[in-house]
């Protein structure tokens, strides 16, 4: 705020922390009130919060952002997600993130609440990530903390074992996965034929991590529109034996009944092999 150039972003700000003597404590106060009301609602049951994944084209178009973002061709694979935590240039914003968890958890009583960390590249910046979330007092395992992993790059399936020891869980990013496996931008119209993540190749994908994560102990689900925009995907998804499903509100039923036809049906299989034994 102090090193703003731009006075009518300066202003806005100004006019919004009204109230506030120290202006990062705006930005704490509001991000864990806005989750609190989730954690609230579904409590005591899990509620898995991803860390920011704004691109830098995203938060340049933020209030008063662009005069501290970097200019890149190619925004939606570049400084985004974990890399940034661990960063100079955004490590203290990251602090303010992990301020307003450490407020949930501690002292708004939600320890329901699971920290999920999204786009990360590799083990090493896994363990960056976790080194700078245990100097901001979130450590994984202290006081119940549970720490999930976005897999959404095919490093996170391919090291599926390894992301296995750092995280308690995965949650699929079945857009990010299809995008990077296929390499197709998600948002190029001229390509949008191309990008299905029905593919083989993308279905080879989830169907390893999902066994990986299972091996491994972890917990493992699934964020994308695939089940929304096609309830079949939900069968191919419970015959791999995945956890959890997120779909729209409007596609809910058709899934729903889809997991329930895979569910008895794989019942049915196991019954079957059970009493040829």
């Amino acid at each position: 705020y102090d090193q703003l150039k731009d006075e009518a972003a300066k202003r806005e700000i100004t006019e919004l922390t009204v109230g506030y003597a120290d202006k990062t404590e705006y930005f704490v106060d509001r991000l864990a009130r806005g989750v609190a009301r989730i954690a609230a609602a579904l409590y005591p049951k899990p509620v898995i919060v991803r860390m920011s994944d704004f691109k830098t084209n995203e938060y340049a178009g933020l209030i008063g952002g662009a005069q501290f973002e970097p200019e890149e061709e190619n925004p939606m694979v570049g400084f985004r997600g974990a890399s940034r935590y661990y960063s100079p240039l955004y490590r203290e914003g990251f602090a303010l993130e992990c301020r307003a968890i450490r407020r949930l958890r501690n002292e708004m009583g939600f320890r329901n609440v699971i920290v999920m960390i999204p786009f990360c590249r590799s083990t090493h910046e896994a363990d960056r990530v976790l080194e700078v979330m245990a100097e901001n007092q979130l450590r994984r395992g202290e006081d119940g903390l549970e720490v999930f992993v976005m897999c959404e790059i095919p490093s996170n399936v391919i090291l599926a074992a390894e992301f296995a020891k750092r995280f308690d869980g995965f949650s699929i990013g079945s857009n990010d996965l299809t995008q990077l496996t296929l390499g197709v931008d998600r948002d190029s119209a001229e390509l949008a034929g191309l990008f299905d993540e029905q593919d083989a190749a993308v279905k080879w994908m989830i169907s390893n991590v999902i066994n990986a994560a299972r091996k491994s102990g972890a917990k493992i689900g699934l964020c994308g529109q695939a089940p929304s925009d096609h309830p079949e995907f939900a069968t191919f998804l419970v015959e791999c034996g995945i956890d959890s499903i997120s779909v729209s509100p409007d596609s809910f039923i058709a899934v729903k009944r889809k997991v329930a036809m895979a569910e008895a049906a794989g019942k049915k299989r196991w019954e079957k092999n059970h009493e040829s034994q």
